[in-house]
Formats: structure tokens, C-alpha cells, sequence
């Protein structure tokens, strides 16, 4: 496969950055898109020039730290996909591809198309976790739970933090990841006892980080690598609303 793509490279935040066209040649269509960048990079490397940087980990679709917007869509075209994890047989021999970096305030570009999410880590340090003491090991089945609610809090915790919703949110917003966060643990018994202060806490961090509000409009869902349901905003929404009574 031969393909032309067009990257955006910004030396630093303080940089208006631009988008540059490359050729790359003899493309696989086996490999990853990460494995087609890095091959890029390779050439560029040998030519002199500064490679293109992205984040990337795991390559296996669970560390969330890979992600770019690809033809205008967060994570590429391929549904419940990383980019990591989305390969090259998707596209056409000779097209074009224009890769950018996740677009909102809160996420400021690094470097080309590296960008600085701790705004979410800020957001998981004002309430999501569990901080009651739990001693030693349960038993298996010691603390019943409720089938349907076990499997909302896992479908709500297979979030990996990628920030795709807030890059498609036309308002930036950051509630699908908050929300996720919140409803994994406000649906078990271990996380009952901060449940109110953890929502609170948890979506009043997300507004000073300067997330945009949530207008259901859907995009955020679309493009989940991991299909989490609008529901979990939902479930946000309600517990924020009791607890801020």
C-alpha cells in the first residue's frame, strides 16, 4: 500500500503548529496504524528529520494511551476501536489520511500529536476510588450483588481513559469518562459509602478542569473504543442531583 498523509506537527503548546504531508511507501496491510506511523518515523529518522510524536503503550487496546483523531474521527472509522488496534486493511490503497490530535482545552498539545490528559487523572484524585478499609480478602460471593448491577458496573469500568469522547464532544466534554468512573464504583457495596461525596466531587472537578457541558449529543458514545452506554451519564446526573440537595 502506498499512502499520503497528512500530520499535524506542533513543536510545543506555545507552537500555532501546521499540518505536514508525508509519502510513505510498501505499507502492509497487516500492520496496525501505530506500526504505519512508526514505519514513517523510521524514514525520517534516516533522513535527518524529527520523527512524529504519539503516545502509545500496550498496543493491545487496554492502556488508553494511544489516540488521534483520523479523518476526523476520534480513533478512526472502525467502531469499538483503538487506534492501536485498528489496522491498515481498512483503507484504500492510495487515499489520503489526515491524523490529528485530541482537540479541547483541557487536553493541550505536547508536542505534534502528544497531548496532556492529566486533567483526567486530576478528575480520578477527587473521588474515584475507594478509600473505606476493606481488611483482608472477601470470600467469593460473601457480599451478594445483584447480577444486572454487576454487569453495569463492569460494562462501566472497561473505560481506559483514551479522552475520544471529549475530541468528538462538540463541546468538549469530559462526562462519559466522569461518568464511567463514577458509576463502576457508585453500583458496588464497596463504593456505597462515598457514593454521594465521590459524584460531587468527581463532576465539580470536571467543570474546573474547563470540560464543556454534556448535551447528549451521542458522539461521545460512537466513538468508545469500548461502547460505553450514554446511561452511565445518566446515572451521574442522578446521583450528582441527590447528593447536591
Amino acid at each position: 500500500m502506498n499512502l499520503t498523509l497528512k500530520v499535524w506537527r506542533q513543536n510545543g503548546p506555545a507552537d500555532s503548529g501546521r499540518m505536514v504531508t508525508y509519502q510513505v511507501t510498501d505499507v502492509s496491510p497487516d500492520m496496525s496504524f501505530l506500526e504505519m506511523l512508526d514505519v514513517l518515523n523510521e524514514r525520517l529518522i534516516l533522513d535527518g528529520d524529527d520523527p512524529v510524536a504519539f503516545d502509545h503503550d500496550c498496543r493491545e487496546g487496554i492502556c488508553g494511551m494511544c489516540g488521534m483523531v483520523i479523518n476526523g474521527v476520534a480513533h478512526g472509522e472502525q467502531r469499538a476501536t483503538t487506534t492501536c488496534q485498528l489496522h491498515m486493511r481498512h483503507f484504500q490503497d492510495g487515499a489520503t489520511i489526515t491524523i490529528e490530535p485530541w482537540r479541547a482545552a483541557p487536553f493541550p498539545v505536547v508536542k505534534d500529536l502528544v497531548v496532556d490528559r492529566s486533567s483526567f487523572d486530576r478528575i480520578i484524585q477527587a473521588g474515584g476510588f475507594i478509600s473505606v478499609p476493606a481488611g483482608s480478602a472477601p470470600d467469593a460471593h460473601s457480599v451478594p450483588v445483584k447480577k444486572e448491577d454487576a454487569d453495569d458496573a463492569f460494562d462501566a469500568a472497561t473505560c481506559i481513559g483514551c479522552g475520544a469522547c471529549v475530541a468528538a464532544c462538540p463541546n468538549g466534554s469530559a462526562s462519559l469518562f466522569t461518568a464511567a468512573k463514577i458509576t463502576h464504583l457508585g453500583l458496588l457495596p464497596q463504593g456505597q459509602p462515598e457514593r454521594d461525596s465521590r459524584a460531587v466531587a468527581m463532576v465539580e472537578q470536571m467543570d474546573l478542569e474547563g470540560f464543556g457541558g454534556c448535551t447528549n449529543t451521542g458522539e461521545c458514545t460512537a466513538v468508545c473504543p469500548k461502547g460505553i452506554s450514554l446511561d452511565v451519564i445518566t446515572q451521574m446526573n442522578r446521583d450528582y442531583l441527590k447528593a447536591a440537595k
